[in-house]
């Protein structure tokens, strides 16, 4: 019986994405091993997946999920993938401990909002003293919102209640079973809860929820500078680190995969859907509209991923593995 994984990949595969097109002259790969979260940065990387090969580039494409940051980086130290998502922080922890990687690309600007039962509340000083659910202790999100939190001159230990969760979408249930009032989630978790709430029968028992404060339009409140934020991005691991011509031709794909997602977005919600059950098809559509990918050369962003490191290096150097990664670190530098 033809599968519905069988079939999405059929659909992908007559569609082109835009930039596609690799270079010829290099032979492709066997097989080419990605992995990423449940969240917008890893969109593109399972639309190559489900085309189960790109020309150029491998014959075989797979796609592997990692849940919780434990997980990546055992993933990241046995080299069980070729290009991973993930946090850039994570990502300098990495180098700095001696993982051989390169920084392709920095795709997540800006996936963070805060979710709320309160709809008039729209900045962080407005939930002084509130519970809210954070998920990923010590990573991204939460050093986020302690960054922009004391860059607002508030304490983020004492003027807010902290509730750990594992993952965004452990931080999502706590708010649609009203466990709690806010939460901070990541695209797509925040188009999830507001779907789920919004649809019978989980309606009739979950609260209305709110896209309450885009924290990223808060950190550039606090900083005075743009709103976009180094958050995520592709990292090349082992034998895939040491080969500038796969990485160029790697980033050239992600790119055009993330633009055939912004163009498709339904079809790109039924192809993570199909990966991630715990997600929906149409709340990964709706994601699409609010998360900001774009998917910049590392060389490229190294400005502002510098700014974001140096304010992590000030709060613990041992968030980066003790010290500031150096050029090595990022491809094409």
């Amino acid at each position: 019986m033809t599968t519905r994984r069988t079939l999405l990949q059929r659909a992908a595969a007559l569609v082109v994405a835009p930039g596609m097109g690799l270079r010829a002259g290099a032979a492709p790969l066997p097989e080419l091993r990605l992995s990423g979260p449940s969240a917008s940065v890893s969109n593109p990387l399972i639309h190559l997946a489900a085309q189960a090969k790109a020309p150029g580039l491998a014959e075989h494409i797979v796609f592997k999920p990692w849940r919780d940051p434990d997980q990546l980086r055992a993933l990241a130290m046995r080299a069980e993938a070729d290009f991973v998502a993930m946090p850039t922080n994570v990502a300098a922890n990495m180098y700095n401990r001696g993982v051989p990687l390169k920084l392709v690309n920095v795709s997540v600007w800006g996936i963070l909002y805060l979710v709320s039962r309160d709809a008039g509340r729209k900045t962080l000083a407005d939930y002084r003293g509130e519970e809210i659910a954070m998920p990923f202790r010590e990573d991204m999100p939460d050093l986020v919102f302690q960054e922009t939190a004391q860059g607002l001159g508030l304490n983020p230990r004492e003027d807010f209640k902290l509730r750990y969760v594992a993952s965004p979408l452990d931080a999502m249930q706590l708010l649609i079973t009203r466990r709690v009032r806010h939460a901070l989630l990541a695209e797509p978790a925040v188009s999830m809860a507001l779907r789920k709430t919004q649809s019978f029968p989980v309606s009739a028992v979950a609260p209305e929820l709110h896209r309450a404060v885009n924290l990223q339009l808060e950190w550039a409140r606090a900083f005075k500078r743009s709103s976009r934020i180094a958050q995520a991005g592709i990292v090349a691991l082992g034998k895939a680190a040491q080969d500038p011509a796969l990485i160029s031709r790697f980033q050239e794909a992600y790119a055009g995969a993330a633009g055939w997602c912004q163009s498709n977005r339904a079809a790109c919600g039924a192809e993570v859907a199909a990966v991630e059950p715990r997600l929906t098809a149409e709340a990964v559509a709706d994601s699409l509209a609010h998360a900001e990918l774009n998917a910049v050369p590392a060389a490229q962003a190294r400005e502002e991923v510098q700014f974001l490191f140096e304010r992590l290096y000030r709060r613990n150097p041992q968030l980066l593995g003790g010290k500031l990664p150096d050029a090595g670190f990022f491809a094409g530098a």
